[in-house]
């Protein structure tokens, strides 16, 4: 009888705990987020425009993205687009991490799920393309923190009646996921049916489970292997070393065509990168793509305003993949900019575990409806930038548009990272050093001291 008493009050010490998570993880989602009509808007190399007059200046304003991706007064493609990005939040109710209890990431894994945020975007770039977006896109709902914190309380309510009166009902299902196309009389059809299954697949392999390729069980694993555990900390240089890992060691087929790169000191060495383009081994494409990492650091104790147009300047790249960073010890990804404000997805939402090995998974929690935007002044300065680079060709032209945009203005000391000839092992500026303290690059910046709007 002890016993069972004992795990009651631990069931109930849970459900207490999940309903926490839910209100105290949920309090800085803002129903709606303001964005000006008179200002472009970036989304990983795309350009968007609110406002539907037609206006010469505004393409000039959307500076480094090309004429295609330049979309006028379409609010509706912005928001699929951006809803079509996978996002990654804190969950619960998962099986327990290597080397801990702990079945839950909240409150301390949300550089691990921004890193998995960008490396999913990298994977989108490389199966499915920059201008795939998800049918189901513009039907999610809003996050609105009221209503979801007063329904959580609610499960509450249910689940200690239904512990008081011994029943053990199941939990009520997630909202039905529409199968894909049954009829594939067109290669159009046959190629939305192919994408639609790359998409699940995709989101599958960051499924909370010791099994998944890239969830956060394989990454926690990994992260022992360089001295963290469960629950500490990670910042973006550690989460770009552990997210390299990750690709290196997956087994699927699909995930044998890609590979990573991290730089060292923030120098990426070509004769690295293309190596890293060419599987070492048989069996692998002999042309590998390549997601290329790069941890920097914009400034000193604060970020330099200095690089913001840089930070612009990469994220109106279409193979950018965004930046991992955010606020002192609160990560989040960013993936655009309007004005002096980043975009960013925010994985401080506490949700449900889903089982990802069924065929039919709920895909909704995987995408987020509401863009956050943040003042540049705000973002820490310790950060991870993300490339895909498809082949060789792809690098050799991506190498030489960044330099042009890496040349340091006149009152910039450095460059955020530079590229070199050469592999880095040539000149081990870091034989010896730990991923610990390659938190720390070792160039250290110095800090250089309205209109109409729509709600998305």
């Amino acid at each position: 009888m002890e016993n069972s008493g004992s795990d009651e009050v631990e069931k109930l010490k849970t459900k207490f705990l999940s309903v926490w998570h839910n209100v105290k993880y949920s309090w800085a989602l803002k129903s709606k987020t303001s964005f000006s009509r008179n200002s472009p808007v970036l989304l990983l190399g795309k350009c968007y425009h609110f406002k539907a007059e037609d206006d010469d200046s505004l393409t000039e304003a959307c500076g480094e993205a090309s004429d295609e991706d330049f979309v006028m007064g379409n609010v509706e493609a912005f928001r699929k687009d951006f809803a079509s990005r996978l996002w990654l939040t804190y969950r619960e109710e998962f099986p327990p991490l290597p080397g801990s209890t702990l079945t839950s990431d909240c409150g301390w894994g949300c550089m691990l799920r921004a890193g998995q945020m960008m490396l999913a975007q990298g994977l989108v770039l490389h199966l499915l393309g920059r201008d795939w977006t998800w049918s189901e896109a513009l039907s999610l709902q809003p996050l609105d923190t009221e209503t979801w914190t007063t329904v959580a309380a609610k499960r509450l309510v249910a689940s200690l009646e239904s512990s008081l009166q011994g029943s053990h009902s199941p939990p009520s299902p997630g909202s039905p996921v529409m199968n894909p196309s049954q009829g594939l009389g067109s290669a159009e059809e046959a190629d939305s049916h192919l994408k639609d299954m790359y998409h699940r697949t995709l989101v599958s392999w960051f499924g909370d489970s010791p099994s998944a390729h890239l969830g956060l069980h394989r990454l926690v694993r990994l992260g022992l292997t360089m001295g963290k555990q469960a629950g500490d900390w990670y910042g973006p240089a550690i989460v770009a070393h552990i997210l390299k890992k990750a690709v290196e060691e997956a087994m699927d087929p699909v995930l044998a065509g890609i590979t990573a790169y991290v730089s060292q000191d923030c120098t990426v060495y070509s004769a690295d990168v293309i190596d890293s383009h060419r599987a070492p081994r048989a069996g692998p494409p002999d042309n590998r793509a390549v997601i290329i990492l790069i941890p920097v650091r914009l400034g000193g104790e604060k970020t330099n305003p200095e690089y913001f147009n840089f930070a612009k300047s990469i994220l109106s790249l279409e193979y950018c993949l965004g930046i991992i960073g955010g606020k002192p010890k609160q990560a989040c990804y960013f993936v655009g900019f309007q004005d002096d404000c980043l975009i960013y997805m925010d994985p401080h939402y506490c949700q449900s575990f889903v089982d990802v090995s069924t065929s039919d998974f709920p895909l909704q929690s995987y995408h987020c409806p509401s863009p956050k935007k943040m003042p540049f002044s705000k973002m820490d300065p310790s950060c991870t930038i993300g490339f895909y680079s498809r082949n060789v060709k792809d690098y050799e032209r991506i190498s030489q548009e960044l330099s042009k945009v890496l040349q340091p203005s006149a009152r910039e000391k450095y460059p955020a990272f530079t590229f070199m000839q050469g592999h880095g092992r040539d000149y081990d500026l870091s034989a010896g050093l730990t991923p610990e303290k390659r938190e720390w690059p070792f160039i250290r910046r110095t800090v250089t001291t309205t209109g109409d709007f729509v709600l998305l």
